[in-house]
C-alpha cells in the first residue's frame, strides 16, 4: 500500500495518508508530481519484459518530459550486493535533473526533504513519481529489497547524485 507520511526533520510523525488522490494533492502542493497508474501483470520482471510491457507509457513520458535515457532497475532480497546498493542511496542528495520513477513491482521509500519537513513516500506497484531537479531527497529500498522500477533521465549518463552532507536521513533509516 502506498503511504505518505509527513514528519519533522527529527522524525516526529505529523500526519499520514493512504488515498492516492490525497497523496497527489499533498505532494503537488510542494512541487512533486505523483500519480498512481494502472499496471499490467508481469510474469517476467526482466528489464526487457518491463520495457516491452510499458513501451507506450514510456514513449509518452519521454515525449512529455524530454527524457533521453530510460532503464529498468530491479533488486531482489537475495542479491549479494543488496546492502551495498542500499547504502548508495541512503544519504541525502540532489540531482541536476528531475528524478523520475515508475514502480512496476515491489516497493521502496522516497524521502523528500522540503520546507523543514520530510515527506516519506512508500512507493508501491503503479506509483509514478517525478522529483524536480535540486530537490533534497534519499531512497531506502529496505533491509530486504524488492522492487522493479522504470527510471527516466534527461541526462544520457543516467543517475548522477550530488550529496548535500546533511545528516537528516539518519533520523529515518533502519540499521543498514
Amino acid at each position: 500500500m502506498t503511504i505518505l507520511t509527513l514528519c519533522s526533520e527529527n522524525g516526529i510523525e505529523l500526519g499520514s495518508w493512504t488515498d492516492s488522490a490525497v497523496i497527489g494533492e499533498k505532494l503537488a502542493a510542494v512541487g512533486i508530481d505523483y500519480q498512481h497508474l494502472a499496471t499490467r501483470p508481469l510474469d517476467d520482471l526482466s528489464p526487457e519484459a518491463v520495457m516491452a510491457c510499458y513501451q507506450d507509457a514510456i514513449a509518452n513520458w519521454q515525449q512529455q518530459g524530454g527524457y533521453q535515457s530510460v532503464d529498468v532497475v530491479s533488486l531482489q532480497p537475495d542479491n549479494p550486493n543488496a546492502g551495498e546498493l542500499r547504502r548508495k542511496f541512503l544519504d541525502e542528495h540532489i540531482h541536476s535533473e528531475d528524478e523520475v520513477r515508475f514502480f512496476a513491482a515491489g516497493s521502496g521509500i522516497f524521502y523528500l526533504h522540503l520546507n523543514h519537513h520530510v515527506y516519506a513516500l512508500t512507493c508501491t506497484q503503479g506509483d509514478f513519481l517525478s522529483v524536480p531537479a535540486g530537490t533534497r531527497h534519499w531512497f531506502d529500498m529496505g533491509l530486504e529489497p524488492y522492487f522493479v522500477a522504470v527510471r527516466l533521465f534527461t541526462n544520457p549518463d543516467g543517475w548522477v547524485a550530488q550529496h548535500t552532507g546533511d545528516p537528516v536521513a539518519s533520523n529515518f533509516i533502519d540499521a543498514a
